[in-house]
């Protein structure tokens, strides 16, 4: 069975090469807005934004239980 699928992956490639590697620069494009929101998480998800008094706190303060 995987010679078999080997063998038409080899045929299916070589007639239609032309046809996978035309549409390449716009599946590219394509995928762009995809990866925009998966790696910054969506808008408002960005840090550093403003000062929300954040800055230079540490775990434990405040009466907080940290977790080592």
């Amino acid at each position: 069975m995987a010679i078999f699928a080997v063998i038409a992956l080899v045929l299916l490639w070589g007639e239609h090469k032309v046809h996978l590697l035309g549409a390449l620069p716009w599946l590219i494009l394509l995928a762009c807005p995809l990866i925009h929101m998966f790696m910054h998480g969506g808008h408002g998800g960005h840090g550093g934004h403003g000062g929300h008094g954040h800055q230079g706190e540490q775990p434990g303060k405040r009466g907080e239980q940290r977790d080592d």
